[in-house]
């Protein structure tokens, strides 16, 4: 039965994703509170647009509400593999022309309708390049029935292309293991969660209720751009009825992790080996040295940090490499 039902935890990685402030409004007219999501596409909606987006079918857009309907895991993962709107539009809106108003929350249907069958099922502002062939038949369901993936391949395989904007060089799966002796933001403890921050892209693990020593086993993915700076971490305190507090902060080089494995190409031709480190030093987060191996055909990285501009608390990090070809 796994899979099909969503977990506790799942629903909370859902709603976590919800959360986030680019996923906090309609994908299509920008309107508030949006408790709808195309689960193939990967983006939020509101009642409206959801309505227009079931009219589509659900070969092109497969809408299901956030909290009454029930996900597969396979759904849940796919919208975070996305990471919401800002993801999505970034390619789904990458050329609308100049002077085209985007419908706005008080849009007619009329307007919502033309605007969201010329964004999805036309794919009109795409680049003709980077459309996704799309159908009624069986075959082209196919295509269409994981959306997300077709998504992040198109990010990424054909970013050197998309004159004006990101180009991306690979993903980079972070592992957010666990947190010790974290500190107290409550009355005795906190309740813990993670925000990683790469360009323009933000991802935030669940929240991890009244524990100061958190075990996450948390996977988040972030898509790596070519002018790419450090990871930028923070960890949180969630509150109900007040701003999060904050817990801490620390910045991730990743050029060690990158430089390694394209130095070394494709690692499943190499046995398990240390290819690289990140040292410690007086001006980084680190623990200890950062070292780089490959494990199992896999670019991995483990990262101990000391959490800065705080009182205490250490946080544990896996990293890995994912290849444009992978």
């Amino acid at each position: 039965m796994s899979g099909v039902k969503k977990s506790t935890s799942a629903k909370i990685r859902l709603r976590g994703l919800l959360n986030q402030p680019d996923n906090r409004t309609c994908a299509d007219c920008g309107a508030p509170d949006p408790k709808w999501a195309s689960a193939n596409i990967g983006v939020f909606l509101c009642l409206k647009c959801c309505g227009v987006h079931r009219s589509l079918g659900t070969h092109i857009s497969k809408v299901l509400s956030v909290a009454l309907d029930e996900w597969s895991d396979e759904e849940i993962d796919a919208m975070i593999e996305v990471g919401g709107n800002s993801s999505a539009n970034s390619i789904y809106e990458a050329y609308i022309p100049e002077g085209y108003t985007k419908p706005g929350p008080n849009a007619s249907n009329d307007e919502r309708r033309k605007f969201i069958k010329s964004k999805y099922e036309l794919q009109e502002f795409l680049k003709a390049s980077l459309r996704i062939t799309s159908g009624k038949d069986s075959s082209s369901s196919s295509t269409q029935s994981n959306i997300s993936g077709k998504i992040l391949d198109t990010i990424l395989t054909n970013s050197t292309q998309k004159e004006g904007m990101v180009e991306f060089i690979g993903l980079l799966k972070v592992k957010v293991v666990k947190g010790t002796n974290l500190a107290v933001r409550d009355m005795m403890t906190s309740d813990p969660y993670v925000v990683l921050t790469l360009g323009k892209q933000t991802v935030q693990s669940t929240v991890i209720s009244s524990n100061l020593n958190p075990v996450w086993n948390e996977e988040l993915m972030l898509s790596v751009p070519s002018n790419y700076g450090p990871v930028k971490l923070q960890v949180y305190d969630h509150d109900t009825f007040s701003a999060d507090d904050i817990m801490g902060e620390a910045e991730i080089d990743i050029q060690p992790l990158i430089t390694s494995a394209t130095s070394y190409g494709n690692p499943e031709m190499f046995g398990n080996m240390q290819i690289g480190k990140w040292l410690k030093s007086h001006d980084n987060a680190l623990m200890e040295d950062s070292v780089v191996n490959i494990i199992d055909g896999k670019v991995k990285q483990d990262v101990p940090l000391k959490l800065q501009n705080v009182e205490c608390g250490e946080l544990y990090l896996e990293l890995e490499w994912l290849p444009l070809d992978q």
